[in-house]
């Protein structure tokens, strides 16, 4: 396939993206940032890469739709199963046991980079088989992708998505409807669908867990460090940060202790 895109304006639209998002397309990613361009450049009935370069200077909705159509939402229910048997066996007895002595009964959790909603339903199935009576919880669930978010919202999973889920979690948290399965009200009511970027503050406080998983793969190290430091001041004082299996926070001059469990690995922030 021809190329798109002359090398001067493949750096501007890479430096856009960058600057509006913190992800780094390198020149080994150029096709994939290219795909996206063609399928734009389609739906807005433009030709030329250098008139909807202009479009997205002027048009913070196509910006954001721009956006959205360059990310990859590549996920599955309870990915990276050892994550989640940590979250059950390790994060939540201590942090229980730690609220119960402050007297706090609600964990606060966050999906960051959540895409179609797999991993905070995965995570609202996991504290609601093991968080005890008396403890809530809420989970936000957050996304740069618009598209990605109203899938999420709605909770509704055909057969092959549901591949991984325990059947005894299909009868307890899914209804059956057509071809698919249809999340429950009484999990879903525990989970806020927003839109965030994380190159920006969340406005998030006192956060207990974040899961933020093959997401910083897509940054740069000032990018990764930006994004982790946000972490930081979003969560609380003893709280837990899990990324993905191929991330590492290894040379990030960061404040986050890296801790070992049998069944996987994370990030603390143990402050008291």
């Amino acid at each position: 396939m021809e190329t798109l895109l002359t090398d001067q304006l493949f750096t501007d639209f890479r430096n856009l993206v960058y600057d509006q998002s913190g992800i780094h397309f390198t020149e080994a990613n150029r096709p994939i940032l290219e795909s996206r361009l063609r399928e734009r450049l389609r739906l807005v009935k433009l030709d030329k890469p250098q008139d909807y370069l202009e479009l997205l200077r002027k048009s913070p909705q196509e910006l954001k739709d721009f956006l959205d159509s360059v990310t990859t939402n590549l996920t599955r229910f309870y990915r990276n199963q050892g994550q989640f048997d940590a979250l059950a066996e390790v994060v939540i007895p201590d942090l229980v046991d730690r609220n119960r002595k402050k007297g706090k009964t609600k964990i606060s959790l966050w999906s960051a980079g959540c895409s179609t909603g797999e991993e905070p339903y995965t995570m609202a199935m996991v504290m609601e088989k093991n968080l005890p009576p008396g403890f809530e919880y809420k989970i936000t669930a957050s996304d740069l992708s618009l598209k990605s978010l109203m899938f999420a919202s709605q909770g509704f999973y055909t057969e092959m998505k549901m591949e991984g889920v325990p059947p005894q979690d299909i009868e307890r948290f899914f209804d059956k409807v057509g071809d698919g399965y249809q999340v429950r009200d009484t999990l879903k009511s525990k989970i806020a669908f927003d839109y965030h970027n994380l190159k920006f503050d969340s406005g998030l406080r006192d956060v207990d867990v974040v899961f933020c998983r093959n997401v910083l793969i897509y940054f740069d190290a000032p990018a990764q460090k930006n994004v982790i430091d946000r972490f930081w001041n979003s969560m609380s004082n003893h709280s837990y940060l899990f990324i993905g299996h191929s991330e590492s926070l290894f040379g990030l001059d960061t404040r986050f202790k890296f801790m070992k469990t049998e069944s996987a690995v994370m990030y603390t922030k143990f402050l008291d």
